[in-house]
């Protein structure tokens, strides 16, 4: 049996944001709505419009580019794998992108991972707060974000990477 999930929904300037979490300031999710792989409200969960407080400070802070790095607490599930991918995630700096064959680099595995990385970071649980926008193809282009890439290229412009080609760390 699963545990009933808390959620809110927040605005951003990127449309409205679901955020999920097992009890009051524990994430287990960001999502914008429409992005793929995001889970729909179950009956059984419960609307808190305070429990994530810190959480909808923080993305109104970051959209309004005063906050450059998250500090929040976290309950997030997933597969080892996925687990190694996120935390190379979380390493890759505000204003800065990664290609898929540098993410695997940074988990510790082969080049040849990249599109196995991909899946992973398609379904990062943490849409803006764990930069999976930040992950760009080898050759520059603003390819697989679950959020859409015109979303993927507001966020990056936001951060200054991008104008005409995206910036490289």
């Amino acid at each position: 049996m699963t545990v009933p999930l808390r959620y809110t929904t927040h605005p951003s300037p990127l449309g409205e944001l679901l955020l999920t979490g097992p009890e009051p300031g524990l994430l287990a999710g960001v999502y914008f709505t429409g992005q793929r792989h995001a889970p729909a409200v179950h009956p059984g969960w419960r609307r808190d419009g305070t429990g994530f407080r810190a959480a909808a400070e923080q993305l109104d802070a970051y959209f309004a580019g005063e906050l450059k790095e998250f500090a929040l607490y976290s309950a997030v599930t997933g597969t080892d794998f996925q687990r190694r991918v996120w935390a190379a995630l979380d390493t890759i700096p505000y204003g800065s992108t990664v290609s898929y064959a540098e993410l695997a680099a940074t988990a510790g595995l082969p080049a040849r991972s990249a599109r196995a990385v991909g899946g992973a970071v398609g379904r990062n649980p943490l849409t803006v707060v764990r930069p999976c926008h930040r992950v760009i193809g080898t050759g520059g282009s603003l390819t697989g974000y679950a959020g859409g890439t015109e979303r993927k290229r507001r966020l990056l412009t936001l951060e200054g990477v991008l104008g005409e080609t995206p910036a490289r760390r």
